[in-house]
């Protein structure tokens, strides 16, 4: 029997559908701050729907479909889309194809990649520093550096064995993530993360809706909101959310939630939500505690720089979006 924390669940609602108001008002091009809740204007939390961030959109605007994929071999679509997931970071993979041209299997030279990213980074980060680099590393010891170690184990561990082709056939979501998870470097959370990113592609094509796996900071928001998962699994919560959703918005009041131009939230944007809930539970009810007692990023002032957004296309909203208004730098000041 699942048992909820009142007061920390309501939470959950609330940051689902604060967090989802500021989408809106900064699509809507209105001024900072974009909630009176200070907790949100002074610290950092990604969207509702993972999918929104700037680093999931550049991903699947430019990584994916941003060259002509239809003209491009599965292989090299898995390849692209694993080598920016290893940075995520937005900078390095521009670095890198402005000097090798679009990456695909065919210029995948590790030795060559690693030796440009070694002059980069004398003088600019070439990872994002938003996921924990998971797994076990131990037989790529020789290498000296962390990226052509990790370049290594995606030749090595999936380009050039069978997990390649098996992920082109997989059958389920779940499938996918046990394959990657049965690399060595990858561990849980990557595997899960890696799935959705190769899920965005038209290599796959799963229900998001069909297998969850919940991350360390996801865990921890479970945590919190729960006081019981009986014989449950932490993933059980998260599809226990989402069965009553609308219930428990109508409990805790908070039923003005705008979903994604008529997609629904799905169980990975759930999934990240547990965590973010942990990180504005840390500041709300700090005397519930569970590991990490501080948010680390602080929001600074808001990227101007508005997204032209746009979505895997099988999900078949794309038509439906309006251009984001500009927005401006006025009213700056954190509270």
């Amino acid at each position: 029997m699942i048992k909820i924390r009142p007061e920390a669940y309501k939470y959950y609602f609330y940051f689902v559908q604060e967090r989802m108001n500021i989408f809106w008002k900064k699509c809507n091009g209105e001024n900072y701050p974009f909630s009176k809740d200070k907790i949100l204007a002074n610290n950092k939390f990604t969207n509702v729907y993972r999918a929104c961030d700037r680093v999931s959109q550049y991903l699947i605007s430019n990584v994916i479909y941003g060259v002509d994929c239809t003209k491009m071999k599965e292989e090299d679509i898995i390849l692209r889309i694993l080598v920016f997931k290893i940075f995520n970071k937005i900078e390095t993979w521009e670095y890198l194809e402005n000097r090798i041209g679009p990456l695909n299997t065919s210029n995948f030279n590790v030795d060559k990649i690693s030796s440009l990213l070694a002059e980069r980074i004398k003088n600019k980060p070439i990872f994002n520093n938003a996921y924990m680099m998971t797994g076990s590393h131990r037989k790529y010891d020789h290498f000296d550096s962390k990226h052509e170690k990790w370049l290594k184990m995606v030749e090595t561990e999936i380009m050039k064995s069978e997990k390649i082709k098996k992920i082109i056939t997989a059958k389920s979501l779940e499938k996918v993530y046990n394959i990657l998870n049965d690399c060595s470097f990858i561990g849980d959370f990557l595997a899960y993360q890696y799935s959705i990113d190769l899920n965005y592609s038209p290599v796959i094509n799963f229900d998001e809706n069909s297998f969850v796996k919940a991350g360390i900071g996801a865990v921890r928001g479970i945590k919190k909101c729960f006081e019981d998962l009986g014989k449950n699994s932490l993933e059980d919560a998260i599809k226990y959310t989402q069965d009553n959703f609308e219930k428990y918005q109508k409990e805790f009041g908070y039923t003005s939630f705008s979903n994604l131009f008529g997609r629904d939230l799905t169980l990975i944007d759930l999934q990240n939500c547990f965590c973010e809930t942990d990180k504005y539970l840390r500041v709300a009810l700090p005397s519930l505690q569970v590991d990490n007692v501080r948010i680390k990023q602080k929001y600074n002032s808001p990227n101007l720089n508005q997204i032209n957004y746009f979505f895997p296309p099988k999900w078949g909203i794309n038509e439906r979006i309006e251009p984001c208004k500009p927005m401006n730098s006025t009213e700056l000041t954190l509270f």
